[in-house]
């Protein structure tokens, strides 16, 4: 745990109030108080002249000078029992002294101490010089850490962590799935360790290296692995912490980072989420960001203005590489830009193998099988996907992780938690008659992905899945294979509409229709692949950026909308007809695959293949293109 002083220094505090009351009690005290606390009750001082005629006092004991007395004596109220009294004497009583020793009565008299006084003193000073230095440091070091009058020399100082020699404990053979940046990345920590082999020939350190790419790529892990490499300082910030809101306070930290940097260097200064402070600089509709653009300012002239910087080398990562300013990514300033792209069929086995290494898997567990059936997954989705898999296996209590705990933390991390299962009613009926309609079309279209699985299990939002494997690693997507989905994608519509009549087609195709859309869209606009020709219509629709984007004219005129319009009909009216033609042709596989479907709840892709071969006469699949 972290320690902290201002928490120790709440705790002190009350500890010194009781220790303070604790020691005027201790050293304060005389033996006169000590005196008096042994006796039981107070005596008036008439009523002790009484016992004293009486011959009932046996032992006074004097304190504080005469003032106050002691005094043993026998009660005749309390059947003659020696009681002991506190007794205030008057100043005035020369008599008393002569009067006990007359009648032969045990009399003693004890001195004040001297050190008293002075420890009572020491006790009331230091108390407070205690506790106004305490409070004093207190506040010094609130403030300070709120930038407060107590740090305001440093308010402009670098936040960035620093590490002499980083050991962050990943290496690049911890790094796997994106050979192509650890590539480009070993050769700049090469730079670092031997410049002689690259100026030699004349060549010079690059400046700044970008990593671009979807977020959970391993950018961060990328930079982790150069610090880990390189042994060189090490210089690591967030592109968040040089924003303030005060005016210049962000170029003031940026002045402070490169300063510490010349001083330690060779080094490697690594910015994350650099979006934050290098967006483009005039593009918030009337004005700015002063204090934004101020510190994109100061990080341009850094890179590359009159002074060198030699020996620093400044990686970054972001995942909105098209709202960075232009002058940001010139050469000179980030001379390299890679991309760090989800890994391919061969990195995710890869990375699967470095995430397994501290699980323990089964026998039956196929690296290669996962990775197939995980498509478009990044690093983290994988890292997450074999945790998901580790707790259900921990919650089944079994020894090791198994293919049924991959498959079930697939489809969660896919498609969310499961479900309560479906009751047996039409409602389940219909929702299986709609899954079998996008199996039998995955299944007979030559060019469509096969089926993995079907089920009626409620995942997320969905009351039922389909769910389709590729094949291979699919880079590229014919025409035929847009059709293909688009037809598959209508299938379940096209089940409820032919089975049921259209009467009583449902909503659940709505999510469908949104995907068929859209790639009949694009298939017009963007890839060329209808009668409009090859034409690119519309750029790739990306999150607006105010300023730049916000004002954008339309790229055609109203015929060619009118135009788009009507091809998208065409796409889609052909390949729903495609799709209700072969629900009515395999009428009779469609009803034993949904009473299998409601009776086990999953059919597995193999199975359902088997059982279409024995009612299909053509071994080959069908295919269905539109003629347009």
């Amino acid at each position: 745990m972290k320690f902290s002083w201002r928490v120790a220094l709440l705790w002190t505090l009350p500890l010194l109030v009781v220790g303070f009351f604790l020691w005027q009690g201790a050293f304060s005290s005389t033996p006169a108080d000590m005196g008096r606390n042994a006796a039981n009750t107070r005596l008036t001082y008439g009523r002790f002249l009484d016992y004293l005629d009486a011959g009932r006092v046996t032992t006074v004991d004097l304190y504080d000078g005469g003032r106050t007395a002691i005094v043993e004596a026998v009660d005749p109220d309390l059947d003659n029992r020696v009681m002991r009294w506190r007794v205030d004497l008057p100043g005035s009583s020369p008599d008393l002294v002569s009067r006990l020793r007359g009648a032969n009565i045990s009399l003693d008299s004890h001195p004040p101490r001297s050190d008293g006084a002075l420890v009572g003193a020491l006790g009331n000073l230091l108390f407070p010089i205690l506790l106004i230095g305490g409070l004093f440091f207190l506040f010094r070091r609130s403030n300070g850490s709120m930038g407060g009058p107590g740090q305001a020399m440093n308010f402009g100082k670098s936040k960035a962590r620093f590490m002499m020699e980083a050991k962050t404990g990943m290496m690049f053979d911890d790094v796997a799935g994106i050979d192509e940046a650890k590539e480009e990345l070993e050769e700049v920590v090469t730079f670092l360790k031997k410049p002689e082999r690259f100026t030699a020939i004349g060549a010079r350190i690059p400046k700044g290296v970008l990593l671009i790419g979807p977020p959970g790529t391993g950018k961060t892990l990328l930079a982790k692995a150069i610090a880990g490499e390189a042994g060189v300082p090490f210089f690591s910030i967030s592109g968040s912490e040089f924003v303030e809101m005060f005016v210049g306070v962000g170029a003031s930290r940026v002045r402070d980072l490169f300063k510490k940097a010349k001083e330690n260097a060779p080094c490697i200064i690594f910015i994350d989420e650099i979006d934050a402070v290098g967006r483009q600089r005039g593009a918030g509709i009337g004005g700015g960001n002063d204090e934004r653009e101020q510190t994109l300012n100061q990080l341009l002239t850094e890179m590359d203005g009159f002074e060198g910087n030699n020996g620093i080398i400044i990686i970054a990562a972001t995942n909105r590489a098209d709202v960075l300013d232009s002058a940001l990514l010139r050469p000179g300033r980030f001379d390299r830009q890679v991309m760090v792209d989800p890994p391919d069929i061969k990195g995710r086995i890869e990375i699967l193998g470095v995430h397994a290494r501290n699980k323990k898997l089964a026998d039956d567990i196929s690296l290669e099988a996962i990775a197939r059936r995980t498509p478009g997954f990044t690093g983290a989705d994988l890292a997450n996907l074999l945790n998901e898999a580790a707790i259900l296996t921990a919650r089944r209590r079994k020894d090791a992780i198994t293919m049924g705990e991959i498959d079930a933390a697939v489809d969660r991390v896919i498609a969310g938690m499961e479900g309560t299962p479906l009751v047996d009613s039409k409602s389940k009926r219909l929702i299986a008659y709609h899954e079998i309609g996008h199996a039998i079309v995955g299944t007979l279209v030559k060019d469509h992905d096969p089926v993995q699985k079907v089920t009626l299990i409620p995942r997320g939002q969905a009351q039922g899945l389909t769910w389709f494997t590729p094949s291979e690693e699919q880079m590229l997507i014919s025409r035929a294979q847009l059709l293909a989905r688009i037809t598959g994608a209508l299938g379940g519509r096209a089940a409820e509409d032919i089975i049921f009549g259209d009467a009583e087609v449902t909503t659940g195709a709505g999510n469908d229709l949104q995907q068929v859309s859209g790639m009949a869209r694009q298939m017009v606009t963007r890839f060329g692949m209808s009668d409009l020709g090859p034409l690119s219509l519309e750029s790739s629709q990306g999150e607006v950026f105010l300023g730049r984007d916000w004002l954008s004219r339309s790229e055609y005129s109203e015929e060619v909308s009118s135009r788009i319009d009507g091809q998208v009909r065409l796409i889609v009216d052909k390949c729903y007809d495609d799709a209700k033609r072969l629900m009515r042709d395999n009428r009779a596989l469609i009803d034993r695959l949904v009473d299998l479907l409601v009776e086990r709840e999953t059919i597995d892709g193999e199975e359902l293949r088997r059982i279409v071969s024995e009612y299909t006469l053509v071994p080959d699949k069908q295919q269905y293109v539109p003629q347009l």
